[in-house]
């Protein structure tokens, strides 16, 4: 399990500036023929990766430059104040310039970025076109620096020299970064924030400050500042008061955002307004001539979105999509879509719009997280924060350009949610499908699990309530009475209620009609295997491999299929006697419908199909995924279909070889799986058009 995600866009090329001895760590995200965005070090607490849910947007419309700043990072971390002087800071600025071949940028910071951006601004006027000041921090602006240094040097509260020097450093980012983020369900800003300050010591925190302390006024600077300017500040900071924005903004000439009820880490906990604003003002500074090409008659049209997170989303969104065009026979539907999902769809002969080559694949992420058949897929979500950033900045960016009347999201999550954040970016209709609703703490996730997944619940619920216009429809896939019968956390509703409440039901949408299952012969039996879209499954897979001799010793003629799927090898597992081993294959449910016993994971679409068509199958899910432990299994149990084992179990090959040999072929009493899902679904949507 990765703490640190690798980034959404890796840069395109890095290296070290060197000024006066000291290395600064810098990394170019090339755009040919566009400007370009410095993005500014701040306070040493932190490295360049606070900028995370920046770069890939930003380098998409523009050349994006970052760097470590001395203290932090990758970069040198110089002894004693007067190294970190705002007038240091300033010229490092400078030389990154000059060692990226830059001729100009403008200068986007965070907090502390304020004085050293402004000071290049003043001293070299040619090399900076704009300012982008987030939360500025000078409080000589407003005359409180000597009271703060005073309070430094000889406090012992936390933010005090003595308290980070003599073992209350830990205590000090939990109070600070809990400050900066103070807004409520903040809790990933502050792990990211405090995970980062530790790859600091606290000896440099206390020079990196007296540095700033000791640093004159930038007043006189600002005046001298000719470029445009912009400054943003929350109303709500209670690391530096929006005083300091308002007079910045006053001394530059420049225009003033205040965000209502936003902290100090606006950047991060309102991502998608701030890369906005910061986009707006770069083009406003180097303005670009847009065309623009509209019609006056044209058919309706439908951007749909499939969970990129396997394959069964594909399958259903594609069965809707095509009852949906009978209902609306000149719709024309754009999918905006990612592998593996655009294996469904290009076969299919759908149009797959080329934004989507922008989008950041949440699977390869998801993958990285994985152990050992064990996906804690509350926290690789929670992970994903910097690609879901992006996807949506994607999103957002081909509404801007094209028109839609209609958007269906099938767990897109991240523009359910930065929709809801921003509801005034929604200019079309919008449908939300899900499959299960509540995110659930596993067992051994403790208290804390439990406080997140109950804050991160409880964020959805106020959004809902707060917003309510921001989904036309939402289509839970599925009946009343296959939502887990749970809470969202102490003090919440209980799911299916709320649910109820919320959500219209169309029923399981298989996406395929079960063919006619072909007559069994007792000398051939078949098992298929399969994990499904996602390339977490490959342990499982070896469990099963490696049984396969046992089962079949059981069950004379036993052969296997074994289905790898789009993200997984076949080359990359051992050959088996009995064993047929294949990629992806399209017509996988017709396999499923004529097997005499499947083993698969704990997906949904899978065994669901598995269920509709009536097949004995046993089920392992992932340790640690919530959704296949509880939202599936309650729904299966709900359907009396599959055999759940652990992953424990099928890792003793003698075990799962006997389990084989017990479900293959036996007759099964399922509950029916209702056929017409996808027609119901279609006829929801359809009144959005």
């Amino acid at each position: 399990m990765n703490a640190e995600p690798r980034p959404v866009r890796e840069a395109d090329r890095s290296g070290f500036a060197e000024r006066a001895g000291v290395r600064l760590a810098f990394r170019v995200y090339d755009n040919p023929g566009r400007p370009t965005v410095l993005l500014m070090p701040t306070w040493s607490i932190v490295p360049s990766r606070f900028w995370k849910a920046q770069v890939p947007f930003l380098s998409r419309h523009f050349r994006v430059v970052t760097f470590d700043g001395r203290g932090s990072g990758e970069s040198d971390r110089p002894v004693g104040g007067e190294s970190y002087v705002d007038s240091e800071c300033a010229e490092d600025a400078i030389a990154v310039l000059d060692a990226t071949n830059t001729d100009q940028a403008v200068l986007v910071a965070l907090s502390r970025g304020d004085a050293w951006s402004v000071l290049a601004a003043a001293k070299h006027p040619e090399r900076v076109s704009g300012i982008v000041a987030v939360g500025p921090a000078s409080g000589s602006l407003i005359g409180v620096q000597e009271q703060e240094r005073l309070a430094w040097e000889s406090g012992d509260g936390p933010y005090s020299r003595q308290h980070w020097l003599n073992g209350g450093y830990d205590d000090f980012t939990e109070w600070f970064f809990a400050r900066m983020f103070a807004e409520p369900h903040s809790t990933k800003q502050i792990e990211d924030a405090v995970r980062w300050a530790h790859e600091i010591e606290p000896a440099t925190l206390v020079d990196t400050t007296a540095g700033r302390l000791a640093s004159a006024s930038v007043e006189d600077a600002c005046r001298e500042v000719r470029c445009s300017v912009l400054v943003i500040h929350g109303t709500a900071d209670l690391i530096r008061p929006h005083a300091i924005g308002e007079r910045l903004a006053e001394l530059t000439g420049g225009s003033l955002v205040l965000v209502d009820g936003a902290g100090h880490g606006v950047h991060a906990r309102d991502p998608v307004r701030i890369n906005l604003l910061i986009k707006d003002f770069v083009d406003r500074v180097h303005p670009v001539a847009h065309r623009k090409r509209v019609s006056r008659v044209r058919p309706p049209r439908a951007l749909y979105l499939s969970s990129p997170i396997g394959l069964g989303h594909a399958r259903r969104d594609l069965a809707i999509a095509t009852e949906l065009r009978k209902l609306h026979p000149r719709l024309e539907v754009d999918w905006l879509a990612q592998h593996p999902v655009t294996e469904v769809l290009g076969p299919a002969g759908e149009r797959v719009h080329p934004a989507s080559a922008w989008l950041a694949n949440e699977s390869s992420h998801v993958e990285e997280d994985a152990g050992e058949h064990d996906l804690h897929v509350f926290g690789a979500f929670r992970r994903l924060d910097a690609v879901l950033v992006n996807n949506f900045m994607v999103f957002h960016d081909l509404l801007e350009a094209e028109r839609y009347d209609l958007v269906i999201g099938d767990e897109a999550w991240e523009v359910d949610h930065f929709l809801h954040e921003n509801p005034e970016l929604k200019r079309f209709s919008f449908a939300w499908l899900t499959d299960f609703v509540g995110w659930l703490p596993m067992p051994d996730g403790g208290a804390r699990e439990q406080r997140l997944a109950t804050d991160y619940n409880l964020e959805m619920i106020e959004q809902r309530a707060r917003h309510r216009r921001v989904r036309d429809r939402s289509v839970f896939v599925g009946d009343p009475d296959d939502v887990v019968p749970l809470h969202f956390g102490e003090g919440l509703p209980a799911i299916r209620e709320w649910t109820e409440q919320n959500f219209d039901f169309c029923g399981y949408v298989t996406g395929f009609d079960p063919p006619e299952v072909a007559a069994r012969t007792s000398e051939e039996k078949v098992c298929v295997v399969t994990v499904g879209g996602s390339g977490v499954g490959s342990s499982l897979l070896r469990r099963v491999l490696d049984a396969v001799p046992l089962a079949r010793r059981k069950v004379p003629g036993l052969r296997f299929l074994v289905v790898t799927g789009p993200r997984i090898d076949p080359a990359s597992l051992p050959d088996v006697p009995g064993v047929e081993l294949r990629g992806y294959v399209p017509d996988l449910p017709r396999h499923l419908a004529a097997c005499d016993l499947a083993v698969v994971q704990g997906g949904l679409t899978t065994c669901m199909e598995l269920t509709a068509a009536r097949r004995p199958f046993l089920y392992v899910p992932l340790r640690h995924h919530f959704e296949q432990n509880f939202h599936v299994r309650h729904r299966l149990e709900r359907y009396g279909a599959g055999r759940c084992m652990t992953y424990e179990e099928v890792a003793d090959r003698e075990v799962l070889a006997a389990a084989m040999a017990e479900e293959i072929g036996r007759e099964v009493g399922y509950r029916e799986v209702e056929a017409d899902g996808a027609a119901r679904a279609a006829a929801l949507l359809a009144e959005l058009l």
